[in-house]
């Protein structure tokens, strides 16, 4: 989720989510090996929720660890994290905006594979969920940003995008990929911070058809000889290799062919435009995108039904069974 300002602006069922990383930028890794897992209360220790004013201007109010568990905006058990907006509440329309969940890792990981399970991601008119990584030292968007699942009032497929400063681009003739290569700037300054974009072929990769087929995994690698690559398999899906839907130890980067979102080096050299990076989970409502791009099937603007209609964000939140991080 992009967002412009300095490394403060934080911005974008049970699943699964594990990381990967080397700790080096300087070798390529064929295997990685797990450093880290996030699993249920593990989220309550290894991230921190971020009770600050929503940079991308959305109508949420974002809440504090023990406000979040204390109103069930926030729930964990031994396999699961829910993360959701409230439900209830009629809104004032000059008071603060609906209640919602934005958490960070307290870690941060640079050469690294995380994998990510998701049985259920928001949806809903107005909604913008994200699951990203961006720096949580050094200015936005010094170190990079990668939107790894990301999308608005429930428009298909998945974007996977790059959000850096000036110099980083794509082109269809460098990347290797199943998905399709959207938008090729990078940089946040040009084409209104629409960064460097590729969708999956697959409808089921967000929103509602996510949720329709129990979700699924996403794995991202950062990789120095390869660059950023995204994959996506559902939870139907019988060739989701068996490293990835049982959590192994270690993933082999060969077991998990062709990714959907290939963002290579040839303009866009590591070290200059990437570094260490956190992860970021959460949900806006309205805001810079979903707000400007409001269908008109949607009901009223888009500020008065998150203000009016609260019964509508029932299923707006995240169920996360795993985090796990490779390096």
């Amino acid at each position: 989720m992009a967002c412009a300002g300095d490394s403060t602006k934080i911005c974008g069922g049970s699943y699964r989510l594990s990381v990967y990383r080397s700790g080096a930028v300087t070798a390529p890794l064929a295997t990685y090996n797990i450093v880290d897992t996030y699993i249920g209360p593990s989220f309550l220790t290894g991230f921190t929720h971020q009770a600050i004013p929503d940079p991308t201007n959305g109508r949420v109010n974002y809440t504090d660890q023990a406000f979040a568990l204390a109103e069930n905006l926030t729930f964990v058990s031994s396999d699961t994290i829910v993360m959701r907006a409230d439900d209830t509440t009629v809104l004032s329309p000059s008071g603060p905006g609906r209640n919602s969940v934005r958490i960070q890792s307290i870690k941060q990981y640079s050469i690294s594979l995380t994998i990510v399970s998701v049985r259920h991601m928001p949806q809903g008119c107005a909604t913008w969920p994200a699951f990203w990584m961006t720096s949580s030292t050094v200015p936005w968007p010094d170190a990079g940003e990668i939107d790894i699942i990301e999308g608005v009032n429930d428009e298909s497929p998945n974007t996977s995008t790059l959000h850096t400063v000036a110099g980083c681009t794509m082109s269809n003739s460098s990347v290797i990929q199943t998905g399709t290569l959207e938008t090729t700037d990078c940089n946040w300054q040009d084409n209104g911070n629409a960064g460097c974009g590729t969708r999956p072929n697959k409808a089921n990769s967000y929103g509602p058809g996510l949720n329709s087929v129990g979700g699924g995994w996403y794995i991202t690698e950062k990789s120095i000889s390869n660059g950023i690559n995204v994959w996506f398999w559902a939870r139907n899906d019988p060739s989701v290799p068996a490293s990835v839907a049982n959590g192994a130890s270690t993933v082999k980067i060969s077991d998990l062919g062709e990714p959907y979102a290939n963002f290579p080096y040839n303009n866009c050299n590591y070290n200059s435009y990437f570094g260490p990076e956190a992860i970021i989970i959460n949900l806006t409502l309205c805001g810079d995108w979903a707000g400007n791009v409001y269908p008109s099937t949607c009901p009223k603007t888009c500020v008065d039904h998150v203000n009016q209609d609260p019964a509508d964000f029932a299923n707006a939140y995240w169920d996360i069974a795993s985090v796990r991080v490779y390096e």
